[in-house]
C-alpha cells in the first residue's frame, strides 16, 4: 500500500498563503525516514528542517505542495482554505495514494478529485511519520516563500516572522497599513481595525 501524509502550514499567519504538503510513501520509506529523525517540524531547527526536507523529497515516491491564496482564505475562511490547499497537494500526487493520513480533526471534503480513504489524526505531525514529513516540507517551502516576499514587502519583517503576528509585524501594520498579501478577514488582522492590540 502507498499512502500520503498531509499537513498544512501558515494557518495562523496574518500574511500570505496557507500551504499544504502531501508526501507519498510506502511502509519501508516511512520507516527509513523516521530513522533519520523525521518528526514534527516545530521540534526541529531551521537548518535540520531544510536538510530533512531535501532527504524527504529524494526518498518519497512523490511530494507535492498545494496552496490557497489570500483571496481564497478571505472568501472561504481559513479552515476551508486549508482543506482546499491539502486537496490540491494530494491531487498532484502520482500515482494517487491508496490512503491519506491528515493532520488534525477535519477530513478533506473532496471537491477536486474522487474521494480517497482518509484518516484524520490530531497532532498527527507528532505521531505519524508521513505527516511529520509533510509538516517539514510544507514549513520549509512556506518559509522560503516568506523570505523571498520580504524583499518585496520589507517593512513587515517577514524574513524573521514568516508572516505571523509578532509585535514588530503588528507595529508595521499600524504604521504602514495592510499589504495586498495580508488576510483582511482573518480575526487577528481585524483586531487592528478595532485598536485592541
Amino acid at each position: 500500500m502507498i499512502f500520503a501524509g498531509v499537513d498544512e502550514v501558515g494557518r495562523g499567519a496574518l500574511f500570505g498563503v496557507v500551504a499544504a504538503c502531501a508526501v507519498l510513501l510506502d511502509a519501508d520509506r516511512a520507516s527509513y525516514l523516521q530513522s533519520l529523525g523525521v518528526k514534527d517540524s516545530k521540534c526541529l531547527s531551521a537548518k535540520r528542517r531544510e536538510m530533512l526536507a531535501h532527504r524527504i523529497r529524494s526518498i518519497a515516491l512523490d511530494c507535492q505542495i498545494g496552496v490557497a491564496t489570500v483571496a481564497e482564505i478571505d472568501s472561504l475562511n481559513i479552515l476551508r482554505a486549508s482543506g482546499l490547499a491539502m486537496e490540491r497537494a494530494i491531487a498532484q500526487l502520482s500515482p494517487p495514494p491508496d490512503h491519506c493520513y491528515i493532520d488534525g480533526n477535519q477530513p478533506i471534503q473532496w471537491q477536486i478529485i474522487p474521494p480517497i480513504p482518509q484518516t484524520t489524526i490530531v497532532k498527527g505531525d507528532q505521531v505519524h511519520p508521513a505527516i511529520s514529513c509533510a509538516s517539514i516540507v510544507a514549513k520549509v517551502w512556506r518559509d522560503q516563500q516568506m523570505v523571498q516576499l520580504a524583499a518585496i514587502y520589507p517593512v513587515y519583517d517577514l524574513a524573521q516572522n514568516k508572516g505571523y503576528g509578532t509585535a514588530k509585524h503588528r507595529q508595521a501594520i499600524r504604521e504602514f497599513g495592510y499589504s495586498d498579501q495580508h488576510r483582511r478577514s482573518f480575526y487577528p488582522s481585524r483586531l487592528f481595525d478595532e485598536d485592541k492590540f
